[in-house]
């Protein structure tokens, strides 16, 4: 998805009273190809969890017939986008020559590596009726011996993502290893992706990682007697025996892994090297990028 700013677009609050919480990210609401997200990263006062350095959560939206997703043509480089969908589909196709619905339990992961265009759109019958839309888009920075990698796309159904209970609360295991359960999903470090729900008065002991990150899509937690409210991100610390309890029935996602040093971020570009994000955007700017077949002639210009 594109990334309309390089302007950190979240508020960030210091959570005193809780060992466990390092800061509170409220997100601030982004308009995007038709319809508005929550940016919960990156923020003035944290750029990445780990190795996850944009993290946005859209909707639910309900579009009426002849209106949906629809976000044009536009490039990465040196990051990988995760998208995972709660309720809809979108279509993504790319300059590798993808065409892949994103459906609710999917994960879609595209590698930009040395570089990729994509678009994110909805098939006619989708949009032709009344629909929803509610997911997460994450992009991840890759390791710097992996920036320049070949642009790649991996899809992976629901039916292949680990599903599990503990202690009563449904998991998804969406990428890495948790709860004694690995993920399928390619990843370049160590990185921490799961989805819970818990309903109200459920408890779950938070996977350990190097940095952690806990983002309440829907409903209220709270981690020890800090309150969690519905669309914030709590940065956890790195200490034993964290437990997230459920004040109302929530839908969340833990995000972590390990820390990668800092990156520049600008529109859609990620590099651990400024200068490459100047050179991503003068071929943007002067049509260097290859082109999505079958959507090739709209896309989106590069701010100034």
């Amino acid at each position: 998805m594109s990334n309309p700013t390089s302007t950190p677009a979240a508020d960030c609050a210091a959570t005193p009273g809780s060992g466990a919480i390092e800061l509170l990210i409220q997100p601030r609401d982004k308009e995007l190809g038709g319809f508005s997200v929550r940016r919960s990263l990156p923020t003035a006062r944290r750029q990445m969890v780990g190795p996850w350095i944009f993290f946005d959560h859209m909707g639910p939206t309900e579009f009426p017939a002849g209106h949906g997703i629809d976000v044009r043509p536009h490039p990465h480089v040196n990051l990988a986008t995760v998208t995972y969908l709660f309720e809809g589909e979108i279509l993504h196709r790319d300059s590798l020559g993808s065409q892949q619905a994103i459906r609710p339990g999917d994960i879609n992961l595209m590698v930009s590596g040395s570089g990729i265009v994509h678009s994110e759109r909805e098939r006619p019958e989708v949009s032709a009726v009344a629909h929803r839309l509610h997911g997460l888009q994450l992009w991840l920075a890759l390791p710097e011996k992996d920036e320049e990698i070949d642009a790649a796309f991996h899809h992976y159904p629901a039916s292949e993502i680990p599903a599990l209970t503990v202690d009563g609360v449904g998991v998804r295991v969406l990428m890495g290893s948790a709860f004694g359960v690995s993920s399928p999903v390619k990843v370049f470090a160590e990185t921490l992706y799961v989805e819970a729900h818990l309903h109200t008065g459920q408890r779950l002991a938070l996977p350990a990682a190097a940095e952690r990150a806990v983002y309440v899509a829907q409903g209220h937690l709270k981690i020890r007697d800090t309150p969690i409210p519905e669309h914030a991100m709590a940065i956890v610390a790195d200490v034993p025996g964290v437990i997230l309890e459920a004040t109302a029935e929530s839908r969340i996602a833990i995000i972590g892994g390990e820390h990668l040093g800092k990156r520049f971020i600008d529109w859609n570009f990620v590099s651990s090297r400024q200068e490459r994000i100047e050179q991503a955007r003068r071929d943007w700017r002067e049509g260097r990028f290859p082109k999505v077949p079958g959507d090739e002639i709209e896309f989106i210009p590069l701010p100034e």
